[in-house]
């Protein structure tokens, strides 16, 4: 692996964790590209290339991944879930959640509860999978 390569890489990775830190704030493409050094076009591409989805499609996995954790283990409104993991709409927040997970955040909530095994086991299993691509 050349220098170069190496070096993006770093910085996608860099802006990847960015990503997840503040993915309840509102992030957009210049923003996120900025961590990395690089303009947003050319991030856009890159972080597909490396991660196999949109920097939008990732950071809307992570917020919903997020609100199954919070629908599960709180008693929050399904609206309080949706603005607390960065949406500003609850209508594009239970489209994405549906198209993510495969049923409603309420669906959700009422089928899932608390969940007592040990974090790492959690994480592999709650994961939200890509079931069909979410509109950028």
């Amino acid at each position: 692996m050349s220098r170069e390569v190496e070096d993006l890489n770093r910085r996608l990775l860099r802006a990847r964790d960015a990503m997840d830190r503040a993915y309840a704030e509102p992030l957009d493409v210049r923003a996120i590209a900025a961590v990395a050094h690089i303009s947003p076009a050319h991030f856009s591409r890159c972080f597909r290339t490396v991660f196999g989805e949109t920097p939008h499609r990732y950071l809307q996995r992570r917020r919903v991944e997020r609100s199954m954790f919070l629908l599960r283990e709180t008693d929050r409104s399904v609206t309080e879930v949706c603005f607390d993991v960065g949406f500003t709409s609850l209508g594009t927040f239970s489209r994405t959640f549906r198209k993510i997970v495969g049923e409603t955040p309420s669906g959700y909530r009422s089928g899932n509860g608390p969940i007592v095994v040990p974090n790492c086991v959690q994480m592999a299993n709650t994961r939200p999978r890509a079931t069909a691509p979410v509109a950028t």
